[in-house]
């Protein structure tokens, strides 16, 4: 007790009085004391006052305590949700603590996307959903909103760690850009060429080839977790019929507006649409309306696959549900195969050369999903059952799918990832005004080839756009004078069981008059994770990125 009293003693007298953090726990071990825990200070003060009396006590209250000291994050902004007493210390910065500069000069985006954010939580009832900005290279924003954990109320926060789907596509792309790049993967040739157990095609009896390149933008007609290849072609004959008749609605509504229109070519063209109608319900009896994926069994798969090629079994003896490059169909499976072809063009294994890519890009949390491991800051996910309650997902086991929708990671590390897609994709730009430059991850020619939308292929999260190689591409565009302007962007979103994700690159317009004095990469980049699935988040990640640019733009 005497050495207790001596260490307080002292700290208590000294200028700056209390000192929190490594001071006081310094103090305390110098007394030979055990390690305290964070409300040590509250029980420290009650067990004097008891065993020493009011004297001590009124000692103590001679020192007055300074506030308690900040770290912040120069990059983080204020939790919003209330946070328990034991997680105050996990808050990035308090809301007395000065903002961060880049902060205060994007408030308003900020304040205006958080706003946004909310309402989005608050609408689809999602326990927790984390995002992160990015303004020409540097992370400007990264909060969290909810919790990752709510059974333990953990709440989420900029490192939170959770399932980011789909977007793992665009990570096995690069794995292939950098096998392309360096001479060791043709993409344009059978895959039976890297990987012979995958058995040779035929559609319809005609012999048909299956290429990487058809693989990356789902065209190879592999199914995705719907068998029933009936179901599949129905819902793409009611989709075909769908946007036929949004065209001859269109188009007879402009012809009898030029002619002037009879009330009978009217009625004509009712009645012609609902007959339409009547056989499209004849053929399907809920037309437009698609199975969800999280009806499919394979979603929840419990088996562990030792590598790619033992999770090819899942599927490769399927039937393909149409003639490689015809049509649209989009396969995670696609992507599995995808990943046994990484192995043998690279000589290692799948996930041994994604580790490697993701320590090249900095990314150092981003990592597959196991059960086993213990993965810092990993968050729990979420569903509604049928009672709309809030229950635990099942457990699943992604080693099918690591290429496809397999990975866990942070919204910082998703921004890091899509910075360096945009350096490479702009770098080209700028090499003749500095040539000081470092290249790209991957080269300009790689990105450009990347980013361009392939025909035939379908955005699902948005309908401007079209499909690339592993990212959603919408093109620059404006049909009318003073009206609308669509912006080039790419994204890619995911839908896992229990997590919901997007990353949205948009970049800013140059041109040669406008790169001088600058560096790259130049744009917004936007990561949104959320531990509830079926969330469709890109259309926010995009309003987010263009409050962000208008702020951006607003400042000389």
């Amino acid at each position: 007790m005497y050495r207790l009293l001596s260490a307080v003693t002292a700290r208590a007298t000294t200028p700056g009085g209390w000192a929190w953090g490594s001071g006081r726990r310094g103090a305390h071990q110098r007394a030979g004391l055990p390690p305290l825990g964070p409300g040590w200070v509250g029980g420290l003060g009650l067990g004097l006052g008891l065993a020493l009396g009011v004297k001590l006590v009124g000692g103590l209250r001679g020192a007055a305590p300074s506030p308690l000291p900040t770290a912040p994050d120069p990059e983080a902004s204020p939790q919003t949700e209330p946070l328990p007493p034991q997680e105050l210390s996990l808050a990035p910065w308090s809301p007395q603590t000065p903002a961060p500069p880049h902060s205060r000069r994007f408030a308003r985006a900020i304040e205006s996307s958080r706003d946004l954010l909310h309402r989005i939580k608050d609408e689809v009832g999602a326990p927790g959903i984390v995002v992160g900005v990015s303004v020409d290279g540097t992370e400007v924003w990264s909060e969290g909103l909810g919790y990752a954990d709510v059974e333990n109320r953990v709440p989420c926060k900029p490192e939170t760690v959770m399932r980011i789907a789909s977007i793992s596509k665009s990570l096995t792309m690069v794995a292939l850009a950098k096998l392309w790049e360096a001479g060791k993967l043709d993409l344009d040739v059978p895959v039976q060429h890297y990987v012979p157990e995958f058995p040779e095609k035929e559609y319809e009896g005609e012999k048909v080839s299956v290429t990487t390149r058809l693989l990356i933008s789902h065209l190879s007609g592999i199914r995705h977790y719907e068998k029933d290849m009936k179901k599949v072609k129905e819902e793409k004959a009611y989709k075909a019929l769908k946007m036929m008749k949004g065209t001859m609605e269109s188009d007879q509504e402009r012809e009898l507006k030029e002619k002037g229109g009879k009330s009978n070519e009217k009625n004509d063209f009712a009645k012609a649409k609902i007959e339409q109608d009547n056989e499209a319900k004849g053929r399907n009896s809920k037309p437009g309306k698609k199975k969800n994926d999280f009806e499919q069994g394979e979603l929840y798969l419990k088996e562990k696959f030792e590598n790619s090629i033992e999770s090819l079994r899942l599927f490769k003896n399927d039937p393909l549900f149409f003639k490689p490059g015809s049509q649209f169909l989009y396969s995670t499976f696609g992507y599995t195969l995808l990943a046994a072809i990484v192995e043998r063009a690279s000589g290692y294994k799948y996930l041994d050369y994604m580790q490697k890519i993701f320590h090249d890009l900095d990314m150092l949390t981003t990592v597959q999903e196991e059960n086993e491991p213990v993965i810092y800051n990993r968050a729990r996910f979420y569903v509604y059952n049928k009672k709309r309650r809030l229950v635990n997902t099942p457990y699943v086991d992604n080693s099918y799918k690591w290429a496809g929708g397999g990975f866990l990671s942070t919204v910082g590390d998703l921004l890091k990832f899509g910075n360096a897609m945009l350096y490479g994709y702009q770098v080209g730009l700028f090499k003749n005004s500095n040539e000081n430059l470092l290249p790209g991850y991957l080269r300009p020619e790689t990105m450009v080839m990347i980013w361009t939308p392939v025909p035939n292929t379908e955005m699902s999260w948005d309908k401007e756009g079209k499909y690339a190689m592993a990212w959603g591409v919408v093109e620059k565009k404006q049909t009318y004078g003073s009206c609308r302007k669509q912006r080039h962007y790419a994204s890619h979103t995911g839908g896992a069981v229990g997590a919901s994700s997007v990353l949205l690159v948009l970049p800013e317009e140059l041109d040669a008059e406008t790169i001088h004095n600058k560096v790259p990469p130049r744009g917004i980049v936007v990561s949104i994770i959320c531990n509830m699935q079926s969330v469709g988040l890109n259309s926010t990640a995009l309003k987010i990125a263009l409050e962000f640019d208008k702020d951006r733009s607003d400042i000389p």
